[in-house]
């Protein structure tokens, strides 16, 4: 990966600490944490008092190269059949397997996608656990 997409995603990741805030959200228990646009016509937030919370401008995006990438640095395809892992590239696209896939799919999804050198955002570790032995199993074993 380049050193200037490096440095445009420690930029982005750097501007998340913004978080606009809905006009009286602190006052009203009932009010979800989601943004709203305040239209009220003495509203504060409107007309934009430092104190009272930033608005959603276009300052606020990521840089391009970066937009929608993931912070390893590819860029997220979900995959719910091994058929989707085909035509991918490597370099630039990383894996994501869907929610809904089972073990036995997953399994193969991973595998194939091992094969193929994609990374898997989500892997899981889906070899069978042994099963603890007890005292009293190993104890009816010694004799």
């Amino acid at each position: 990966m380049a050193d200037e997409t490096v440095r445009l995603i420690r930029v982005r990741s750097a501007k998340t600490g913004c978080k606009f805030q809905r006009q009286c959200l602190h006052a009203k228990k009932k009010l979800k944490d989601t943004w709203r646009r305040p239209r009220g016509l003495t509203s504060k937030q409107r007309r934009q008092y430092k104190a009272k919370g930033a608005h959603p401008q276009g300052g606020y995006n990521a840089p391009v190269a970066v937009r929608g990438m993931h912070p390893s640095g590819y860029f997220e395809v979900l995959v719910y059949t091994p058929s989707d892992l085909e035509g991918l590239d490597a370099a630039v696209q990383a894996v994501r397997i869907g929610g809904s896939v089972g073990n036995k799919k997953r399994a193969d999804i991973q595998q194939r996608a091992l094969e193929a050198g994609l990374k898997v955002l989500n892997a899981k570790d889906l070899a069978p656990a042994a099963a603890p032995e007890t005292e009293a199993e190993e104890a009816e074993s010694d004799e």
